[in-house]
């Protein structure tokens, strides 16, 4: 079996934490090796791209400068880690992808979807998730919880409407691809979990089943 590239996206406080673990158990459970990555971050200067994205500096920071940021981190990411482990076998869980940069700048931020699809066609061309993993929380439970975790970030607090205009974004790129998972991450966490594991178990097996179709 090929090896996967599987996102968690998700807003603040959807327990997105909780849910890598518990799939990088899952992948490993199945024999496959696998290694972790999170966005903006993953290499030394996509780390150091993150600390500028979240930072509250003493200046206005457009969001064309965050947008910019975001997709420069992700490039150095995905040709530098992903891609390269994804060849030698490896399958890679993905803390946030593009996805978030769809629901953060372009819903929340308001910045235009044809301008976030140039970027994206320059820096990622074809590449996309095999599976992408939505935690659906409302934006007030999930920034509760992120400030429950302590001082929230630059980002954390750009406010409750950001964040009801993310999840609204969010929850039409589920709607508009088939190879989506949603998960009502407002559920107690062992119903979270069940619900990830059934979820992961038919994505799982209907991929092994296209494969010998394949190569049937």
């Amino acid at each position: 079996m090929s090896p996967s590239f599987i996102v968690i996206e998700g807003l603040e406080g959807a327990g997105k934490s909780s849910a890598i673990s518990q799939l990088t158990s899952f992948i490993a459970n199945k024999g496959h090796d696998v290694i972790c990555t999170r966005e903006p971050g993953g290499t030394p200067m996509s780390e150091a791209i993150r600390e500028c994205v979240k930072h509250d500096w003493n200046e206005r920071v457009t969001e064309e400068t965050e947008l910019l940021l975001m997709y420069a981190a992700r490039s150095q990411l995905v040709e530098n880690v992903i891609k390269p482990a994804l060849e030698s076998g490896t399958w890679v869980i993905g803390d946030r992808h593009d996805w978030s940069t769809i629901a953060y700048q372009g819903g929340g931020r308001g910045i235009q979807l044809e301008k976030l699809g140039a970027l994206r066609s320059m820096t990622l061309g074809n590449f996309t998730p095999d599976l992408s993993i939505y935690l659906d929380v409302e934006p007030s439970i999930g920034l509760q919880r992120a400030r429950g975790r302590g001082e929230l970030d630059r980002i954390e607090l750009a406010g409750l409407g950001f964040f009801e205009r993310a999840r609204t974004s969010y929850k039409e790129l589920v709607a508009t691809h088939s190879n989506a998972i949603e998960i009502n991450a407002m559920q107690t966490m062992d119903k979270v979990q069940s619900d990830l594991i059934e979820k992961l178990n038919e994505w799982y097996a209907r991929t092994q089943a296209d494969i010998k179709v394949g190569m049937g």
